[in-house]
């Protein structure tokens, strides 16, 4: 396999906002996946996959002291007919299977864990209704690891939403037969003293469709980790993600798309909005192109959208690829202030600033928020957006 290529490193400064455009980034983890935590050194923020995580914040989860305290979080599944819900132990093969922990606090969590949530839709099922897993942390320090799988040719939407308080570490495995097609729609909605860290492992079948939409509202620090692989050719998977990271919040996303079956396509559209002091906004997106992957068709942007001072953006995209026969491949990060023509022209027709602001903010969201095709989630989420940009009002500097 070829050597990691690096990507130019790059910066600039908007306004008082640093924003880091691209980095030094290879898309290889600096140690490989395992189970076990004492695989993993303990990170010290100088490693390029901990430094712009604030470790200080995480409860513990990074270095071994965390340990389950307190109430643990509720995991509660709403499921329609035809699907199987079970509560595992640790020694159900199903678990991991869609992917190995690729760091401390993913091995903390999957060593650590007591019961496992498993949703089944059988093969050729296809679901009229959404599967609702909810996930409501209540104070304590708690792991969790949650498994969805569709049989072959199977059809249904996920919907994960996390509230609450307390610290949680959790993996996340969704496993796609051949054919099937699931939408996933992950929201953390926490409380402000929330810390939440998770790995998404997607293994996709041949032919299969995976689109997720990872919504984060909430919580001092929430830092995700999505991941896909394709097990045979003709599988796709959209990534989508929106983000709204207020005053003292660290939101952080990485992803890592690796395709190593030929003729599989993805896409990743993330956006995020900015407002308060110390408002901290991190988006990593890899793509690994291997050499077996001949035909691959992919794209990735990060879109952010700063509306005060004293808040952060690092944005890297990285893009690897190992063989020149593909379809297309290609990256784009833009952060910026308010297009002031477009405040302009709602401001000409009578809409007070405030609310002018508050238009634009919708509508930068409003693409991705309609993609998620089920209406009360739609509606919430928007009146959620809504009451999180109150706190933003006044003029951009």
């Amino acid at each position: 396999m070829a050597e990691a290529r690096k990507i130019p490193a790059g910066s600039t400064t908007v306004g008082s906002v640093r924003v880091t455009a691209e980095s030094t980034v290879a898309t290889r983890i600096s140690a490989p996946p395992s189970y076990d935590v004492t695989d993993f050194p303990i990170p010290h923020g100088r490693e390029e996959e901990w430094r712009f995580t604030p470790l200080e914040r995480l409860g513990g989860l990074h270095d071994g002291t965390a340990a389950p305290v307190g109430e643990s979080a509720t995991v509660a599944v709403s499921a329609p007919a035809g699907v199987t819900v079970e509560t595992v132990g640790r020694d159900d093969a199903r678990l991991g299977a869609a992917g190995t922990p690729v760091d401390r606090v993913a091995a903390q969590a999957y060593s650590s864990f007591e019961k496992a949530t498993v949703v089944t839709v059988p093969q050729d099922t296809v679901l009229g209704e959404p599967v609702r897993i909810a996930v409501r942390g209540e104070g304590g320090t708690s792991f969790g690891h949650q498994v969805v799988e569709l049989g072959a040719f199977a059809e249904a939407v996920v919907v994960m939403e996390h509230t609450g308080s307390g610290v949680l570490a959790a993996n996340v495995d969704f496993v796609l037969g051949t054919g099937a097609k699931l939408t996933v729609v992950s929201v953390q909605d926490w409380d402000d003293t929330a810390v939440h860290v998770a790995q998404h492992n997607a293994l996709i079948g041949r032919d299969a469709g995976f689109t997720s939409t990872v919504v984060t509202l909430g919580g001092d620090v929430v830092r995700l980790h999505p991941r896909v692989s394709y097990q045979g050719p003709g599988g796709e998977a959209e990534l989508y993600g929106l983000y709204v990271t207020a005053a003292g919040r660290h939101h952080e996303h990485r992803l890592l798309v690796d395709h190593a079956a030929p003729h599989c396509r993805s896409n990743v559209t993330y956006k995020g909005a900015l407002h308060g002091d110390g408002a901290h906004a991190v988006w990593i997106g890899d793509v690994l192109i291997q050499s077996p992957a001949t035909g691959t068709d992919t794209y990735e942007l990060n879109r952010n959208l700063v509306l005060t001072d004293g808040a952060r953006v690092d944005s890297v995209p990285n893009l690897e690829i190992e063989t020149g026969e593909i379809v297309g491949a290609g990256h784009a990060s833009a952060t910026g202030r308010f297009d002031d023509e477009q405040l302009f022209y709602l401001m000409a027709r009578g809409i007070p600033a405030d609310e002018a602001r508050r238009l634009v903010v919708r509508g930068f969201f409003a693409e991705l928020v309609q993609r998620i095709g089920l209406p009360d989630v739609e509606e919430r989420l928007l009146a959620k957006i809504e009451r999180e940009l109150e706190d933003s009002a006044g003029p951009a500097a």
